[in-house]
Protein backbone atom coordinates (compact mmCIF):
# COMPACT_ATOMS: atom_id res chain seq x y z
CA UNK A 1 0.00 0.00 0.00
CA UNK A 2 1.47 3.61 -1.06
CA UNK A 3 1.15 5.66 2.07
CA UNK A 4 -0.86 9.02 2.17
CA UNK A 5 0.50 12.20 0.84
CA UNK A 6 0.69 15.57 3.11
CA UNK A 7 1.10 19.10 2.54
CA UNK A 8 2.16 20.99 5.59
CA UNK A 9 1.02 22.34 7.51
CA UNK A 10 -0.60 19.50 8.88
CA UNK A 11 -3.29 19.59 12.24
CA UNK A 12 -4.02 16.89 14.36
CA UNK A 13 -6.55 16.01 16.80
CA UNK A 14 -5.92 13.47 19.57
CA UNK A 15 -8.37 12.66 21.59
CA UNK A 16 -6.09 9.87 23.43
CA UNK A 17 -8.88 8.26 25.69
CA UNK A 18 -10.90 11.17 26.66
CA UNK A 19 -13.91 10.72 24.64
CA UNK A 20 -14.69 7.24 22.49
CA UNK A 21 -18.33 6.56 20.69
CA UNK A 22 -20.76 9.77 19.85
CA UNK A 23 -18.53 12.09 21.09
CA UNK A 24 -15.45 11.13 19.42
CA UNK A 25 -17.64 11.04 15.81
CA UNK A 26 -18.76 14.64 16.74
CA UNK A 27 -15.24 15.59 16.90
CA UNK A 28 -14.06 13.67 13.71
CA UNK A 29 -16.90 15.11 11.91
CA UNK A 30 -16.00 18.64 12.88
CA UNK A 31 -12.31 17.81 12.02
CA UNK A 32 -13.66 16.84 8.62
CA UNK A 33 -15.61 19.76 7.97
CA UNK A 34 -12.72 21.73 8.75
CA UNK A 35 -10.33 20.31 7.34
CA UNK A 36 -12.66 20.83 3.89
CA UNK A 37 -13.02 24.50 4.91
CA UNK A 38 -9.64 25.54 5.20
CA UNK A 39 -7.95 23.19 2.82
CA UNK A 40 -5.49 21.54 5.50
CA UNK A 41 -4.30 17.82 5.70
CA UNK A 42 -5.60 16.44 9.27
CA UNK A 43 -4.59 13.59 11.46
CA UNK A 44 -7.46 12.39 13.59
CA UNK A 45 -6.51 9.43 15.99
CA UNK A 46 -9.30 7.46 17.92
CA UNK A 47 -9.50 4.47 20.28
CA UNK A 48 -8.97 1.49 17.73
CA UNK A 49 -12.60 0.63 17.82
CA UNK A 50 -13.79 4.00 16.80
CA UNK A 51 -11.21 4.12 13.50
CA UNK A 52 -13.50 2.28 11.57
CA UNK A 53 -15.40 5.37 11.48
CA UNK A 54 -13.52 8.12 10.98
CA UNK A 55 -12.36 5.70 7.75
CA UNK A 56 -15.08 5.64 6.86
CA UNK A 57 -16.94 8.65 7.40
CA UNK A 58 -14.11 11.30 7.32
CA UNK A 59 -12.23 10.95 4.13
CA UNK A 60 -10.45 14.18 4.22
CA UNK A 61 -8.75 13.08 7.57
CA UNK A 62 -6.04 10.97 7.63
CA UNK A 63 -6.55 8.25 10.25
CA UNK A 64 -4.53 7.76 13.20
CA UNK A 65 -3.80 4.84 15.37
CA UNK A 66 -2.31 5.44 18.69
CA UNK A 67 0.13 2.74 18.78
CA UNK A 68 1.14 0.03 16.99
CA UNK A 69 3.95 -3.27 17.56
CA UNK A 70 6.23 -4.51 15.38
CA UNK A 71 5.23 -7.84 15.04
CA UNK A 72 4.34 -10.16 12.05
CA UNK A 73 1.43 -12.16 11.57
CA UNK A 74 0.98 -15.06 13.98
CA UNK A 75 1.37 -14.85 17.36
CA UNK A 76 1.30 -11.87 19.34
CA UNK A 77 -2.18 -12.31 21.51
CA UNK A 78 -3.11 -8.27 22.68
CA UNK A 79 -0.50 -6.68 20.23
CA UNK A 80 -1.52 -4.18 17.41
CA UNK A 81 -0.57 -6.03 13.81
CA UNK A 82 0.14 -3.16 10.75
CA UNK A 83 -0.83 -5.38 8.57
CA UNK A 84 -4.94 -4.86 9.73
CA UNK A 85 -4.62 -1.56 10.63
CA UNK A 86 -3.25 -0.72 7.05
CA UNK A 87 -6.31 -3.49 5.89
CA UNK A 88 -8.76 -1.37 8.03
CA UNK A 89 -8.09 2.06 6.37
CA UNK A 90 -5.61 3.57 9.10
CA UNK A 91 -3.14 5.60 7.33
CA UNK A 92 -0.77 6.42 10.21
CA UNK A 93 0.24 5.44 13.75
CA UNK A 94 1.74 7.37 16.31
CA UNK A 95 4.96 5.51 18.07
CA UNK A 96 6.91 6.30 21.50
CA UNK A 97 4.08 8.94 23.35
CA UNK A 98 5.28 9.85 26.83
CA UNK A 99 2.33 7.89 27.56
CA UNK A 100 3.38 4.30 25.91
CA UNK A 101 7.25 4.70 26.11
CA UNK A 102 9.31 2.48 23.76
CA UNK A 103 12.91 1.46 23.54
CA UNK A 104 14.75 2.73 20.73
CA UNK A 105 14.92 -0.84 19.10
CA UNK A 106 11.39 -1.29 19.01
CA UNK A 107 11.09 2.35 17.76
CA UNK A 108 13.60 1.37 15.05
CA UNK A 109 11.32 -2.15 14.47
CA UNK A 110 8.02 -0.48 14.92
CA UNK A 111 9.15 2.27 11.76
CA UNK A 112 10.16 -0.69 9.82
CA UNK A 113 7.02 -2.57 10.01
CA UNK A 114 4.98 0.39 9.05
CA UNK A 115 7.54 1.10 5.82
CA UNK A 116 6.68 -2.55 4.85
CA UNK A 117 2.62 -2.20 4.83
CA UNK A 118 2.77 1.43 3.64
CA UNK A 119 2.10 3.04 7.03
CA UNK A 120 2.76 6.27 7.94
CA UNK A 121 5.08 6.62 11.07
CA UNK A 122 4.62 9.14 13.67
CA UNK A 123 7.46 9.51 17.11
CA UNK A 124 7.01 11.03 19.76
CA UNK A 125 10.67 12.58 21.25
CA UNK A 126 11.60 15.06 24.27
CA UNK A 127 14.75 16.52 24.23
CA UNK A 128 16.77 17.77 21.14
CA UNK A 129 19.26 14.27 22.01
CA UNK A 130 16.20 12.48 21.86
CA UNK A 131 14.93 14.07 18.49
CA UNK A 132 18.26 13.57 16.64
CA UNK A 133 18.53 9.81 17.83
CA UNK A 134 15.17 9.35 16.93
CA UNK A 135 15.97 10.96 13.35
CA UNK A 136 18.40 8.54 12.49
CA UNK A 137 15.89 6.06 11.93
CA UNK A 138 13.78 8.20 9.12
CA UNK A 139 10.32 8.41 10.90
CA UNK A 140 7.91 9.77 8.24
CA UNK A 141 7.01 12.16 11.03
CA UNK A 142 8.58 13.45 14.11
CA UNK A 143 6.67 15.10 17.36
CA UNK A 144 9.24 16.90 19.26
CA UNK A 145 7.13 17.90 22.35
CA UNK A 146 8.60 18.20 26.11
CA UNK A 147 7.01 15.65 28.83
CA UNK A 148 7.04 17.98 31.43
CA UNK A 149 4.61 20.61 29.47
CA UNK A 150 1.51 17.39 28.25
CA UNK A 151 -1.14 19.23 29.59
CA UNK A 152 -0.05 21.90 31.10
CA UNK A 153 -1.52 24.67 28.63
CA UNK A 154 2.24 26.03 28.49
CA UNK A 155 3.94 25.81 25.12
CA UNK A 156 7.37 25.07 24.88
CA UNK A 157 9.81 28.29 23.93
CA UNK A 158 10.93 29.18 20.50
CA UNK A 159 14.38 27.85 21.00
CA UNK A 160 13.25 24.26 21.72
CA UNK A 161 11.56 24.48 18.64
CA UNK A 162 14.08 25.87 16.48
CA UNK A 163 16.84 23.23 18.04
CA UNK A 164 14.96 20.49 17.65
CA UNK A 165 13.93 21.04 14.23
CA UNK A 166 17.56 21.77 13.08
CA UNK A 167 17.95 18.38 14.79
CA UNK A 168 15.98 16.15 12.68
CA UNK A 169 15.90 18.28 9.30
CA UNK A 170 20.16 18.25 9.56
CA UNK A 171 19.45 14.53 9.44
CA UNK A 172 16.45 13.43 7.94
CA UNK A 173 15.13 16.51 6.01
CA UNK A 174 12.21 14.59 4.27
CA UNK A 175 10.76 14.05 8.00
CA UNK A 176 7.62 16.21 8.72
CA UNK A 177 8.18 17.83 12.19
CA UNK A 178 5.53 18.74 14.61
CA UNK A 179 5.74 21.04 17.43
CA UNK A 180 3.17 19.56 20.17
CA UNK A 181 2.63 20.20 24.32
CA UNK A 182 0.84 22.73 25.82
CA UNK A 183 -1.24 23.80 22.66
CA UNK A 184 -4.04 25.21 24.08
CA UNK A 185 -5.67 27.99 21.88
CA UNK A 186 -5.69 28.91 18.22
CA UNK A 187 -2.87 31.91 19.25
CA UNK A 188 -0.70 28.76 20.27
CA UNK A 189 -1.50 27.09 16.68
CA UNK A 190 -0.35 30.33 14.80
CA UNK A 191 2.69 31.15 16.51
CA UNK A 192 4.09 27.47 16.43
CA UNK A 193 3.65 27.71 12.73
CA UNK A 194 5.22 30.95 12.10
CA UNK A 195 7.80 29.39 14.37
CA UNK A 196 8.87 26.93 11.53
CA UNK A 197 6.65 23.62 12.91
CA UNK A 198 5.41 21.78 9.93
CA UNK A 199 2.58 20.92 12.05
CA UNK A 200 1.15 21.19 15.66
CA UNK A 201 -2.00 19.58 17.76
CA UNK A 202 -3.83 18.91 20.60
CA UNK A 203 -5.26 16.91 23.14
CA UNK A 204 -6.58 18.42 26.16
CA UNK A 205 -6.37 21.95 24.27
CA UNK A 206 -9.62 20.30 22.82
CA UNK A 207 -11.48 17.88 24.81
CA UNK A 208 -10.90 19.98 27.70
CA UNK A 209 -12.15 23.22 26.47
CA UNK A 210 -15.82 24.95 27.22
CA UNK A 211 -16.56 23.85 23.01
CA UNK A 212 -14.61 21.43 21.73
CA UNK A 213 -16.04 21.50 18.33
CA UNK A 214 -15.48 25.28 18.51
CA UNK A 215 -11.72 24.76 19.15
CA UNK A 216 -11.34 22.50 16.43
CA UNK A 217 -12.36 25.17 13.99
CA UNK A 218 -10.25 27.71 15.77
CA UNK A 219 -7.35 25.56 16.06
CA UNK A 220 -7.71 24.91 12.42
CA UNK A 221 -8.48 28.12 10.96
CA UNK A 222 -5.45 29.40 12.95
CA UNK A 223 -3.31 26.70 11.06
CA UNK A 224 -4.89 28.36 7.56
CA UNK A 225 -4.07 31.72 8.52
CA UNK A 226 -0.66 31.22 9.40
CA UNK A 227 -0.14 29.23 6.37
CA UNK A 228 -1.25 32.00 4.13
CA UNK A 229 1.02 34.40 6.03
CA UNK A 230 3.73 32.31 5.24
CA UNK A 231 2.71 31.97 1.88
CA UNK A 232 2.67 35.61 1.50
CA UNK A 233 6.28 36.46 2.70
CA UNK A 234 7.85 34.16 0.43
Amino acid sequence: MEKARLTTPVFSVNPKSYVWGARLRELADKAEECAVRYGLDSFFSAQLVDLPYVVEHCPHLTPLAQTVDPIVPGRGMGAVLPEALADAGVKAVFINHAERPRTLHDISESIRRCDEVGLLSMVATDSVEDARAVAQLHPDLMVCELTSLIGTGQVADESYMRETREAVKAISPETIVFQGAGIHCGQDVYDTVMRGADGTGATSGIVCADDPLAMIDEMMAAMARARDDLAARA
